[in-house]
């Protein structure tokens, strides 16, 4: 087989190229380099692409036509010839390093016979020879022809401007360079440590303004012009504080390289002249030394501005005031001013004229007490710019001028009278506070009014003096804490019948309310800065508010009607009520009744039976025996005089009875006041008897039982002491549970059966279910059909007995409970888990016999194929032998 010859790829025959060319090069700038004489001249050479140490060394050569003399080198001292050796020694020719592979050549002053080809040689470090190992540059030496001058004048010229004034400066620059050269002047400031540029014409022909003058340059204040061929002249208008300082004129010489980029090759320059900008003189005097005037007249005071500033200028002056000698002008109020355009700001009861071009005249009406301070008067001078914005020039304040307004003398009296004194309590009291012998019913005055009330103690003991109400400059009155909820209820009034007269009106006077009042009344006039200011208060003598009063006595005694009594009867006790020193007393009565403690029915041992109110409205407090609903009747009788009475009393109602009482005295807005409370003695109810005895038990055959089957309770009563017919006596029974080991939850209740044989069942949570019955007349059976969970723990009845007495009335027996019997239920875990077991087997046995039915029907009618059996010949094996 034979094999294909291709040629190389393209891409690989480059890069093989490249490393074959791939060598040292060692650079210098193109020639020539043109340098002027006397300048300094800097030769820069580099090498790249080279092998060996980062640090290359070098060599320079200097050849003018002819064999190259060694002047320095980086690494040999004796590569220097001879003829170099003092310059190089003096440091006039030098070699810099600007990196491992970059030097400089430098010749501080070049002269002409340094004009020549300058050679730059790397010596090699290679592993092979590659490339170029030196690079050589012509410099050409022309003679120094540019010549630059400033000011005429031998010393520097020192100008004095004023601040706006506009300024000329102008140099001279000028070359008879042998090579095609341009010029870039620069005019530059320094008004501190280093020299600021201000604006440029470039070696292009271009303005070139620095950042700090473009603005001034664009609006036309800073320009540079040349006037005739050779000078150069910066104008500068409206000079600022930011133009003094020292000027020169800096020329710089440029020359096209070979490589067609601008060179420069030397730079001059000449102090022109120091200007120095002085700031106009500006004086500002109020004509008016410190003065007095009075409320309510007018005052004229009047500014004086003079300055030196000639030319066009504008003023503006703002008129100040403050309550301090010491304040700043940021801390002053201003009153009005006048802009540079002569428009003054609005105010109506100040006004600001302009009388000649150096006095400004300030004028305020009807001036008030707070006008007395210091007022200040402020100008400024502005000049405008070429770009039509407005620059100050100069800023000054005046001393500022005292002016103290004298009040005027409102002279009234005071007079508080009670027109109405309470002689007891909830009785109304009313003060008045009259204005006497005020002088002046002007519109712009006015007075108001404070209620001042102060307790009234026999010490010495200081009390702080407590705001009722005040009225502000506008009659809106403020109420103080002590009355606010008095006065939004009506209870205290303050009202201004007349003109001259306020009024404190107390509808129900408590005795709280007693000590001394007294009023402050204000006057206020009405200011020009539309606002009212209190000008005085007058304080009126005080009045006391006060009546005796004595103790309240309040006394109840409760008296049993008939001394003995049995069960059955009625019971009748009377209240009779008797007060001192309550002002038309009216009384509420409640009926309590103190059981023994062992009467289960209330175990904090009071009961509160029946109350009459004091507008004799009768109500049922805590009788619960809905039996006996009308039962029990509480009627007044007297005015001071209630009767109670209980109709058929029970044994349950044995107890102490008294009547609690309570005083009520009419109150303001027509509501009762509590005035005190008292307590009659008590009157017993107790039942001699030698009745029956009950006692109750419970029985169980069968305390454990599973769950779902049926658990019997049996509550048995029995007789102690005596026999009675089943018909005189019944029963209420109720049957509880407590679903804990120890009775330490709420007993709930299963079912109840009352006397007259009414079944009661609350509803359950769970689905067992409860039956009860009467299955003999002392006998009851509680019956739990389905015993679930929920139904174990300890369970009781209670029973309270009813006995017919001799009179045919029933009556109750004390409540009595049984002995808990605890029932136990356990689950069946056969008959749990037979029909769970007998679905089982079901459904495994029908999903058996689904899946044989299944598996028969898919293999007789869709897995069933037909197989041709291809026939084949048989023939007999031949025998070998038969050849």
């Amino acid at each position: 087989m034979g094999h294909r010859v291709g040629s190389a790829p393209l891409p690989l025959l480059l890069l093989l190229l490249l490393a074959f060319c791939k060598g040292r090069i060692v650079r210098v700038p193109k020639s020539p380099l043109i340098r002027v004489e006397g300048t300094e001249t800097v030769i820069p050479c580099n090498v790249t692409d080279y092998d060996g140490p980062s640090e290359q060394n070098f060599d320079w050569e200097f050849s003018q036509g002819t064999d190259f003399v060694r002047i320095v080198s980086t690494w040999d001292v004796s590569f220097t010839s001879q003829q170099y050796q003092k310059r190089v020694g003096s440091g006039e020719i030098a070699l810099r390093r600007r990196s491992n592979n970059a030097v400089e050549l430098l010749i501080k002053s070049v002269q002409p016979v340094d004009q020549g080809e300058y050679k730059c040689i790397t010596p090699s470090t290679d592993a092979t020879v590659q490339g170029n190992y030196d690079a050589t540059v012509q410099v050409k030496v022309i003679a120094d022809g540019l010549t630059v001058s400033g000011s005429k004048a031998r010393s520097l010229k020192l100008r004095r401007l004023s601040e706006g004034d506009s300024f000329e400066l102008r140099c001279s620059a000028s070359t008879i360079s042998s090579e095609h050269t341009h010029l870039q002047v620069t005019w530059e400031l320094k008004n501190g440590p280093a020299w600021q540029e201000i604006l440029s014409l470039t070696h292009e022909g271009k303005f070139q303004p620095s950042p700090e003058y473009e603005v001034r340059y664009l609006s036309g204040d800073v320009r540079l012009d040349t006037v005739a061929n050779d000078i150069y002249r910066l104008s500068v208008s409206q000079a600022l504080p930011m133009d003094e300082g020292l000027y020169r004129c800096l020329v710089s010489e440029w020359v096209k390289g070979a490589d067609s980029s601008w060179q420069k090759i030397q730079e001059k320059n000449v102090e022109v002249a120091s200007v120095v900008i002085q700031q106009p003189i500006l004086d500002v005097l109020i004509a008016t030394s410190n003065m007095s005037v009075t409320e309510r007249d007018s005052l004229d005071l009047i500014c004086n501005i003079t300055t030196d500033r000639s030319g066009i200028f504008q003023a503006q002056v703002t008129w100040y005031f403050s309550e301090s000698r010491d304040d700043t002008l940021s801390n002053a109020r201003v009153l009005l001013s006048v802009d540079r355009d002569s428009v003054v700001s609005d105010s109506p009861l100040i006004s600001l004229s302009h009388m000649d071009r150096n006095s400004y005249h300030l004028l305020m009406r009807d001036v008030g007490m707070e006008d007395s301070g210091y007022y200040f008067c402020q100008a400024a001078v502005w000049v405008k710019l070429h770009n039509g914005s407005w620059h100050k020039v100069v800023e000054k304040t005046s001393l500022p001028v005292s002016v103290v307004v004298t009040a005027l003398e409102l002279d009234y009296q005071i007079v508080l009278n009670a027109s109405k004194t309470p002689k007891f309590s909830d009785d109304p009291t009313e003060l008045e506070c009259r204005i006497m012998n005020a002088q002046s019913t002007e519109a712009n005055l006015r007075f108001t009014v404070s209620w001042y009330y102060r307790m009234h103690l026999r010490s010495d003991t200081v009390v702080t003096d407590e705001l009722l109400a005040t009225m502000d400059a506008d009659w809106t009155l403020l109420v103080g804490d002590k009355s606010r909820e008095r006065t939004q209820n009506g209870e205290i009034i303050f009202s201004k019948p007349a003109v001259d007269t306020f009024s404190l009106r107390i509808q129900w006077t408590s005795e709280a309310d007693r000590g001394d009042y007294y009023c402050v009344v204000s006057a206020w006039s009405w200011h020009h800065n539309n606002s009212w200011v209190k000008t005085k208060d007058v304080t009126s003598t005080p009045v006391r508010v006060f009546w005796a009063t004595q103790d309240y006595t309040l006394t109840v005694e409760a008296v049993k009607l008939k001394p003995f009594f049995v069960a059955g009867h009625n019971f009748e006790m009377t209240c009779k009520v008797s007060s001192q020193n309550i002002k038309t007393p009216r009384y509420s009565v409640l009926i309590t009744a103190e059981k023994p403690l062992a009467d289960q029915s209330n175990p904090n041992g009071t009961t509160r039976i029946i109350s009459l109110n004091q507008d004799s409205v009768v109500r049922l407090e805590d009788w619960t025996d809905q039996t006996r609903v009308d039962g029990v009747v509480l009627e007044k009788v007297q005015e001071n005089e209630f009767r109670y009475r209980m109709y058929q009393t029970q044994v349950s109602d044995a107890g102490l009875y008294r009547c609690v009482v309570t005083a009520w005295s009419p109150g303001g807005g027509g509501m009762w006041r509590e005035a005190m409370n008292g307590l009659s003695n008590p009157i017993q109810i107790d039942f001699q008897t030698s009745g029956p005895v009950f006692n109750v038990s419970m029985h169980s055959d069968n305390p454990t039982v599973y769950q779902g089957e049926l658990a019997d309770l049996l509550c048995i009563v029995t007789i102690d002491k005596a026999t009675l017919e089943p018909d005189d006596m019944s029963f209420d029974v109720s049957w509880f549970a407590v679903h804990s080991f120890a009775l330490d939850r709420a007993p709930v209740l299963l079912a109840s059966l009352d006397r007259k044989g009414i079944v009661t069942q609350p509803r359950r949570n769970w689905s067992s279910d409860v039956s009860l019955e009467r299955i003999s007349p002392m006998e009851f059976r509680l019956r739990v059909h389905g015993s679930e969970d929920q139904d174990f723990g300890n369970h009781y009845c209670s029973v309270t007995p009813w006995v017919r007495s001799a009179t045919g009335v029933w009556q109750r027996e004390p409540e009595i409970k049984s002995k808990p019997i605890f029932i136990t239920v356990k689950m069946d875990v056969l008959n749990a888990l037979k029909y769970p077991l007998l679905i089982g087997i079901g459904l495994a046995t029908i999903i058996g016999l689904l899946s044989c039915l299944i598996g028969y029907c898919s293999s007789r009618w869709c897995c069933k194929k037909e197989v041709q059996e291809t026939r084949r010949e048989r023939r007999r094996l031949m025998s070998m032998e038969m050849d």
